[in-house]
């Protein structure tokens, strides 16, 4: 790995208005490439839009979703990446040629390369498949990519099986903060009024943005994921009125050892840009723990408990038992 100028954008997408989202993520492209960015991450879904997605039939999302990359929008984003000689990931609904459909993410490289995610803990809609494999993959930039989108970087060994297939710098595209979570003191419900408002009071929205419900439940694990993997670690989000929730935005870009290189706490559409120093992972404390890994006592880790269930399922029964209480106290 060299040392690379690396970029995060926060946006709030227009739900199924593809036309409109490749707009606002051009105007990024473009304004990263002025600012010598060579790698961009923006958020999950930010092509489709995300939340309102939940709402669609299964012929609705297969309306909505392209393949890749022979889709529309992948040739977009690949036509920006050879224009501005630039990685660049963005997510969408993806369709493949068995009408299987993919929350995925797709990176697209200057050289006419592409690389896709799909997300492996989907939940949003029970028409989506979840995807089975880890990607992991080299770019023109001299250094090496993984991608985990949302959900997939809270489970602590999906970031370290993406850092011993050799990632470097991990894309963590998401569309999170301000939801219902079924922890009560994990993220939470921002009130909408607050962002309606965000001009005339923005002490109030920021206060959310930042604390427990955003930046705050944030820090809690996303710099573990850098520090413990020695990775340095790409943060993009939604901002703003997904479908009935806020998303918290927070771009940010982290060094191998966790530690935050830039950041916004903007209620509103940003970019955040910062050179990673390649020279900081050879001794990093991530990449000393792993060659101290004895493989040989983790048997346990791929062993079913009988506990595991579905991310699709365990978020319907939240939102179900949650309905229901808001039922029962009306």
């Amino acid at each position: 790995m060299r040392n690379i100028r690396v970029g995060s954008v926060q946006f709030q997408h227009a739900p199924g208005d593809k036309r409109a989202n490749l707009a606002t993520i051009a105007r990024f492209v473009s304004e990263a490439a002025g600012r010598g960015v060579e790698i961009l991450a923006f958020p999950e879904c930010c092509i489709s839009g995300y939340w309102h997605v939940r709402h669609l039939s299964r012929d609705e999302m297969l309306d909505l979703s392209e393949p890749v990359p022979d889709g529309p929008a992948t040739r977009q984003l690949l036509a920006m990446a050879r224009q501005y000689r630039m990685t660049i990931g963005a997510g969408l609904i993806e369709r493949d040629d068995q009408s299987r459909l993919f929350n995925s993410y797709v990176v697209a490289m200057p050289d006419g390369r592409f690389a896709c995610h799909r997300k492996l803990h989907v939940f949003v809609s029970p028409h989506l498949t979840p995807g089975d494999r880890y990607t992991v993959f080299d770019t023109p930039h001299d250094c090496r990519l993984g991608v985990l989108i949302c959900y997939d970087n809270n489970l602590i060994e999906n970031a370290r099986a993406t850092a011993l297939a050799g990632a470097e710098i991990l894309l963590a595209p998401h569309q999170t903060g301000g939801c219902k979570s079924g922890s009560p003191h994990a993220m939470g419900v921002i009130d909408r009024k607050l962002w309606d408002e965000r001009e005339t009071n923005p002490a109030a929205l920021h206060a959310e943005l930042t604390g427990d419900k955003g930046r705050g439940w944030l820090m809690r694990w996303l710099p573990a994921r850098a520090h413990d993997n020695g990775m340095f670690l790409v943060f993009s989000n939604g901002v703003g009125p997904d479908d009935n929730e806020v998303r918290t935005g927070n771009a940010m870009i982290l060094d191998c050892y966790g530690r935050i290189l830039r950041e916004t706490t903007k209620a509103g559409d940003d970019l955040v840009v910062a050179d990673l120093d390649a020279s900081l992972r050879e001794r990093c404390t991530g990449v000393r723990w792993i060659k101290a890994r004895r493989p040989e006592l983790y048997g346990s880790l791929t062993v079913v408990t009988g506990n595991e269930k579905d991310t699709r399922s365990v978020r319907f029964e939240y939102d179900e038992e949650h309905q229901r209480k808001l039922e029962s106290s009306t």
